[in-house]
């Protein structure tokens, strides 16, 4: 059985700021089994947390700052509310453009996610195309491995893998089991252009999901931005994965 699909609400964050529950009910009715919350205007962690359940949405995962200094409570208490185990952080690519800021911002990630385990949580990190660009010759990523702890997991987001130069089903299968989620996004793979629903671009979606079908524990969606009208790209996602096998939906 593939692993199920969940929706990255930023996708939809435009329209949440007008009617937050009815966008995640509509992602409920589009079929998705999930969804992995990054903010929550008009409501709060513990209304979302019972919205989802009422509803039958798993949240596999949540974005959130880095559990430490002043967001270390909000983080912990916010994962707690809405039900996760997984806290997954982003970040800009000035943390990344230097060796010496590599080992930095790893040390900040290792910390995390000592503070994740401590209390029965996981930490991982959402990736842009900058940790897949080349600094003194090497992959940015292959350097962060060198200075992460086995603990940190990876959220591949595969368009920005492609983006940034690797071929993200390489990504996805030498990462193995430090890589139990997928953000699943399609579109040309440059980064002035808008993307497309999944399975409209130039990504392989089927070859990366087989990369990872041993330990991928969830396909999540998300589109930053979209050619077309977002809803239906979210819909025409859902439909692909799910039409082709690739993802288990509730519909």
């Amino acid at each position: 059985m593939p692993a199920p699909v969940a929706l990255q609400l930023y996708t939809l964050r435009e329209l949440a700021e007008t009617n937050y529950e009815q966008v995640v009910r509509t992602v409920a009715e589009i079929g998705y089994a999930g969804v992995e919350p990054a903010g929550f205007p008009g409501s709060s962690p513990e209304q979302a947390g019972k919205l989802f359940k009422s509803l039958g949405l798993k949240v596999p995962s949540a974005h959130l700052p880095l559990p430490l200094g002043d967001d270390r409570q909000f983080a912990l208490d916010t994962a707690h509310a809405l039900g996760t185990k997984r806290l997954i952080s982003g970040f800009g690519p000035d943390q990344f453009n230097s060796m010496d800021n590599i080992k930095s911002s790893c040390d900040r990630f290792n910390e995390a996610a000592s503070v994740a385990t401590a209390h029965g949580m996981t930490y991982g990190i959402h990736n842009h195309w900058w940790e897949f660009s080349r600094i003194e010759d090497r992959w940015v990523y292959e350097v962060m491995l060198e200075h992460l702890s086995a603990d940190v997991f990876f959220e591949v987001d595969i368009y920005w893998v492609q983006t940034g130069g690797p071929d993200p089903g390489e990504v996805v299968r030498q990462l193995g089991e430090r890589a139990p989620i997928l953000h699943i996004k399609d579109g040309p793979c440059d980064r002035e252009l808008d993307m497309t629903a999944v399975g409209e671009g130039i990504v392989d979606i089927p070859g990366v999901i087989a990369a990872g079908k041993a330990y991928t524990k969830w396909h999540i969606v998300e589109l930053d931005r979209c050619a077309t009208d977002m809803v239906e790209a979210v819909r025409k996602s859902y439909q692909y994965l799910v039409g082709n096998g690739l993802a288990e939906g509730n519909i």
